[in-house]
């Protein structure tokens, strides 16, 4: 009885070792890039994200905008949706003197309850990763690759957009 226990925990480890690999193989697609929502008149944005919630106007309300000298970018800016299997994921950053200060995703996967709950842990780590690489050069989070492969690519768009 042991062994028959033994035996099908072993090959269904191989079944979702083999199925993960072939999963693994496919990329994120990035959507068409939406328009900056850098704000330089300091009024703020506001209005609702892609899902609905209302929620992308939190904390951007009276960002400034760059110094009079235009060397360093300052402002909100929201990168392109990713397409990833689980569904579609936005990052936002909040950029001060050229430096990324904050990162949020609006948008993250929402497939099911199972990509909920991975992006959901997975997203205070990439940023983290984020704000200390200051860049889209960051570590996948195990376990959360479709995620971390769509986090990076709206990273880098909204890293692009604000000409860091």
């Amino acid at each position: 009885m042991r062994a028959r226990a033994v035996l099908g925990g072993v090959l269904s480890s191989v079944a979702v070792l083999v199925i993960g690999w072939q999963v693994g193989g496919q990329t994120a697609t990035t959507a068409s890039p939406p328009t900056s929502t850098s704000d330089t008149s300091g009024s703020g944005t506001s209005g609702t994200d892609a899902s609905g919630s209302g929620t992308s106007g939190s904390g951007t309300s009276g960002t400034s905008g760059s110094a009079a000298s235009g060397s360093t970018t300052s402002g909100t800016f929201l990168g392109a949706v990713a397409q990833t299997r689980y569904g579609p994921l936005q990052v936002r950053i909040v950029v001060s003197d050229g430096t990324i200060t904050d990162v949020t995703a609006p948008q993250l996967t929402d497939a099911d309850g199972r990509s909920v709950a991975i992006s959901a842990q997975a997203a205070p780590v990439l940023r983290q990763e984020a704000l200390q690489a200051q860049s889209a050069q960051i570590q996948a989070v195990s376990g959360a690759t479709f995620t971390s492969e769509g986090y990076t690519t709206s990273l880098q768009s909204a890293i692009d957009q604000a000409g860091l």
